[in-house]
């Protein structure tokens, strides 16, 4: 008779079982400094109760390895994918490998030629850590093709581990809270600005904020939904098109927080504020939000970046795990600041 195959415990389910975040576990496993002693009790006991145990450098692959991994983003100066570079960039160190870091620049042509190349890339690393990159079934075929460990942050049915956050659900929340102030007049300020690759996230931002304006039986007004990437300028931009050429809403949804900080510098060069002229709602908790007291979902951006590098390791140094590969959504929270108010 045949056994049931026992689930694989990951650093998700230690950090869930132990209260702590996924950066803070995968630290006090592997003894680094800044953690705690009461943290390290906690991770300790946690990971005994459920059998868990950090992958040991000393199983590198044998032969051939070239103790180097790729980290692979949209472009590097996003605060997101900064900040989830670094906190994945911790975790290969410390796992005895070096990191590489490669900017798509938000270019399609620099995608394609890094893609059309694997081989080439398969020569520099062991594995290849992808940050929220829209891939072409072309592209996500040679990768998995290319015998290279492949682990993701931010991407749906890929045939490797994925960490995320559901963005639609994310997005629908965002909203809802703007519709439920009684704001019936919400545009959103999200996607892909022209000549920028396209990011994953933009389309189901899009489908969460549409649902949440069709449940409450609004329909989406084409002239308030515009494309304002996931920069400063790019929400100031846009911001400026929105007052100036088309109308004025009564809330914003922003696609990521950094757009929203850009349609707050635009209403302030408009002589306008919000909330006093308009809500302003992103996402993301950037570590400026607070400062301008935006309202926002709060996404664990940090620890995206370590549990899907961990997963990536526990590949590298186990490349014949029979696991088949694992999809892992962590929780996202709205957090009420002074930029959202009630209709008046």
């Amino acid at each position: 008779m045949l056994q049931a195959k026992t689930p694989r415990v990951t650093i998700q389910d230690v950090a869930a079982l132990s209260g702590l975040s996924i950066c803070t576990v995968s630290r006090a496993l592997r003894r680094l400094p800044n953690v705690s002693e009461s943290a390290q009790v906690k991770v300790a006991d946690a990971a005994a109760k459920l059998g868990y145990k950090a992958s040991s450098a000393a199983s590198r692959l044998a032969g051939g390895s070239t103790g180097a991994v790729a980290i692979i983003a949209p472009t590097a100066t996003a605060w997101f994918f900064a900040r989830a570079v670094e906190a994945a960039e911790e975790v290969f160190a410390d796992s005895g490998y070096d990191t590489v870091l490669i900017s798509l620049r938000n270019s399609p042509s620099v995608q394609r030629k890094l893609f059309g190349d694997l081989e080439g890339l398969a020569q520099r690393v062991d594995g290849v850590l992808l940050l929220n990159i829209a891939l072409s079934e072309t592209e996500m075929a040679a990768l998995a093709a290319s015998g290279l460990a492949v682990a993701s942050v931010g991407m749906h049915g890929v045939p490797w581990d994925n960490v995320g956050i559901d963005n639609e659900e994310a997005a629908f929340t965002a909203t809802d809270h703007l519709l439920r102030l009684g704001h019936w007049d919400v545009a959103m300020l999200a996607g892909s600005e022209a000549g920028e690759a396209s990011l994953v996230t933009a389309n189901e931002r899009l489908k969460g904020f549409e649902r949440a304006l069709s449940e409450h039986e609004l329909t989406v007004d084409p002239d308030l939904v515009l494309d304002a990437g996931s920069s400063i300028e790019g929400g100031r931009r846009a911001m400026t098109e929105l007052i100036e050429n088309r109308r004025m809403p009564t809330a914003i949804f922003a696609g990521c927080d950094e757009t929203a900080f850009g349609a707050v510098m635009a209403l302030r060069d408009l002589g306008l504020s919000a909330p006093k002229n308009v809500s302003i709602i992103g996402i993301d908790d950037h570590q400026m939000s607070w400062f301008m007291g935006l309202t926002t979902i709060a996404q664990p951006v940090a620890d995206q970046g370590a549990f899907a590098a961990n997963l990536l390791v526990e590949r590298l140094h186990r490349p014949g795990l029979p696991n088949p590969p694992s999809s892992h959504v962590l929780e996202t929270k709205l957090v009420e600041r002074k930029s959202t108010r009630r209709r008046r």
